[in-house]
């Protein structure tokens, strides 16, 4: 068996040359001088190679686990070989499967699913506040990086849109989850974590006599025409503002009155 003081004085030749240490584990000295681990065994009678590290990144002890590691493998009847190269294609895949590209998918099902302009908008202002995240491997995003994000929100004194904000990773998160890119929801973690905003009630008219009152106030509104005829008409369909003077013809069926 091999020991640090041999390695270290072990010389380069014009060829590669291998120095065995017991087990299938050999050192393979380069004509640069370089020192790479390998492990040699065998699956169905063919010989394969396992690339275990160079040398001294990789230490001795170190090579001596990676190889009884490998031989465990081959103790369960799996090869070596085909598990690192699954195990690095899985890493390649989650690297690339970030946070963004998910939830860019969610909002495409969002789309496809029939949800308002308005809805898939919040959806993509919400994603750029998470950009913190954006780009980071989904499935390894912990909750104490998405609290950060929600918390630098949360003290510029945006408290429902850090909430909102947590909500929306949530099911981002969850979209994720079901299709089988993240194994866990980091904002489910988080469920009151944020402060929750108090509800402000907007002032409103319950009085008849007070609602008359209104009526007449608009009735008697000097400013421009249409504004006048959104007025009138508002009472009667219980619009938002924005709603109303966005309305299209094709909305209104004159035939129901509707």
């Amino acid at each position: 068996m091999l020991t640090n003081v041999e390695i270290r004085a072990l010389k380069p030749t014009a060829r590669p040359f291998q120095v065995p240490d017991g087990e299938g584990l050999y050192l393979l000295v380069q004509p640069s001088g370089a020192l790479s681990w390998r492990f040699r065994y065998k699956v169905y009678g063919i010989e394969r190679k396992l690339s275990l590290g160079s040398f001294p990144k990789v230490t001795l002890q170190q090579a001596r686990q990676k190889r009884d590691e490998a031989r465990a493998e081959l103790a369960d009847g799996f090869d070596p070989v085909e598990q690192k190269r699954q195990k690095q294609l899985e890493a390649e895949l989650a690297a690339k499967t970030t946070f963004e590209l998910v939830a860019n998918e969610y909002i495409e099902k969002m789309e496809r699913e029939g949800k308002s302009a308005a809805t898939l908008k919040k959806a993509r202002w919400f994603l750029e506040l998470l950009g913190g995240i954006a780009r980071r491997p989904i499935a390894a995003i912990t909750p104490h990086e998405l609290l950060d994000v929600l918390k630098r929100v949360e003290r510029r004194g945006h408290h429902e849109t850090a909430v909102r904000l947590r909500s929306f990773a949530g099911r981002v998160f969850r979209y994720g989850f079901a299709t089988l890119r993240t194994e866990k929801n980091p904002a489910d973690i988080l469920r009151g974590a944020l402060t929750v905003p108090r509800v402000k009630h907007h002032a409103a008219i319950v009085q008849p006599k007070k609602v008359g009152e209104l009526l007449r106030a608009i009735e008697d509104y000097q400013g421009r025409p249409e504004t006048l005829y959104a007025l009138r008409i508002a009472p009667h369909v219980c619009l938002r503002p924005g709603e109303l003077r966005q309305a299209k013809w094709s909305e209104i069926d004159f035939a129901e009155k509707v």
